[in-house]
């Protein structure tokens, strides 16, 4: 009952003006930063392992900003799925580098979890003439996970891939020409994953970039989507060209390096309630 009167909910502001729906998630925000303290530690901790350099002062008022920009953009799908979609065309510009999505070439898209990346995936399915695929990790409530999966199918012909699944289907459809929207910078635990550098940390990487690349024979596009006053800007950045090698361990290394400049542009928009130094190599002490 909770989660279907939460859709209504959502359905209702997407009716609203961005401004407004901004406003309740400013004020979302800041209330979820005072009742969520697990959460406010866990990003407090990573603030504190990745930019060491940063007053507790700078560092507090940043993770503010993250809980600020995490509930505006969660509050944003209700226009996102719901909204009339001459307003999504309008809100949503996709910039930079868009002729690496022309053809049919096997094209892996590379998505940091940035709070926008439900826009940039509407943006790219309305705008872009391809069936774009992803991969998803179903929700424990089937209400809310056929919610998220409708959402996210609204426009062209997404296909979602269960993340428990193999990976035979998905590299089918990259050879087919299918691009992946691929969000490999998280913590998924340490089976097939690599500890490599992330702001000279240990982090469990799974090298699920490098892999399906090579796979799929496809080229690596990143997509980096930035939520701004009138919506979103998706920015599409040239193909990496020293990307996959034959080391998937030197890959998935090389991909932090990158994450980190993308972050450097908006470190506020990225996901660091996640504990994404959860899984610590052999010997080495847990941080939250």
């Amino acid at each position: 009952m909770l989660s279907q009167g939460l859709i209504v909910f959502m359905r209702l502001l997407a009716r609203l003006p961005l401004a407004w729906v901004r406003g309740v998630g400013w004020v979302l925000g800041m209330l979820l930063y005072g009742l969520l303290g697990g959460r406010r530690a866990i990003a407090t901790t990573n603030l504190k392992l990745c930019f060491p350099e940063r007053s507790a002062q700078e560092r507090r008022a940043l993770v503010r900003q993250i809980f600020v920009y995490f509930t505006q953009a969660w509050l944003d799908r209700g226009w996102l799925w719901h909204g009339a979609p001459e307003r999504t065309l309008q809100r949503l510009k996709i910039v930079g580098d868009v002729a690496q999505l022309n053809g049919d070439d096997p094209t892996v898209l590379f998505v940091p979890h940035f709070v926008g990346l439900d826009a940039g995936a509407t943006a790219l399915s309305q705008q872009i003439p391809r069936d774009f695929n992803t991969i998803f990790t179903p929700q424990s409530n089937q209400v809310m996970d056929a919610w998220i999966a409708q959402g996210r199918q609204r426009f062209g012909n997404a296909r979602l891939f269960d993340r428990r699944q193999g990976v035979k289907d998905i590299v089918a459809s990259l050879r087919q020409g299918q691009p992946l929207y691929l969000l490999p910078d998280m913590d998924f635990g340490a089976k097939d994953a690599f500890f490599v550098l992330f702001y000279g940390m240990a982090a469990a990487t799974v090298p699920s970039l490098s892999r399906f690349a090579r796979l799929g024979r496809a080229k690596v596009v990143p997509v980096l989507t930035r939520m701004t006053s009138w919506g979103y800007e998706v920015e599409v950045l040239p193909a990496w060209d020293d990307y996959p090698s034959n080391d998937a361990e030197a890959d998935t290394a090389l991909m932090n390096r990158r994450l980190q400049d993308y972050i450097a542009t908006m470190p506020a928009q990225y996901f660091w309630v996640h504990k994404r130094f959860k899984t610590r190599p052999p010997g080495q002490p847990e941080v939250y």
